[in-house]
C-alpha cells in the first residue's frame, strides 16, 4: 500500500492508495485543484467546503457533458463489423468515466 499527499484548495490530504496509483491520483487532484481555483476566483470568500462543492459540481458538469457526447456517438455508430471495436472502446471509456466519478464522489464524501 502506497501513501501520497494530494494538495487541493491549498490543503494537504494524505491518502493511501495502491502501489503505482500515486501519479494518477496526483493528476486527479490537479483537475480538482484547477476547478477549486476557478471557484475561488469567481466567488471570493468561499469556505473550504463550498469551494470543494463547486469544484465537484464543475467536474460533474463536465462529466455529464462527456457522457452525453459519448451516448450520442454510440447511437450514431452503426454496429457492423468494422465499427464494433469503436463502439466497444467508447463503452469502455464511458465505464471508466463512471468509475472515476464514483471514486471522486466517495473521496469527497470521506473528506
Amino acid at each position: 500500500m502506497a501513501e501520497t499527499t494530494l494538495v487541493i484548495a491549498g490543503r494537504h490530504y494524505p491518502i493511501r492508495c495502491r502501489d503505482g496509483e500515486e501519479a494518477h491520483l496526483g493528476h486527479l487532484a490537479t483537475l480538482i485543484e484547477d476547478k477549486a481555483r476557478v471557484a475561488q476566483q469567481n466567488t471570493p470568500g468561499l469556505t473550504e467546503v463550498r469551494t470543494l462543492l463547486f469544484a465537484a459540481l464543475f467536474l460533474a458538469d463536465e462529466l455529464n457533458d462527456l457522457k452525453r457526447e459519448v451516448a450520442g456517438r454510440q447511437t450514431r455508430l452503426p454496429l457492423d463489423g468494422d465499427d464494433e471495436p469503436s463502439a466497444r472502446a467508447i463503452e469502455a471509456l464511458a465505464g471508466r468515466i463512471e468509475k472515476l466519478r464514483d471514486r471522486l464522489a466517495a473521496r469527497t464524501a470521506n473528506a
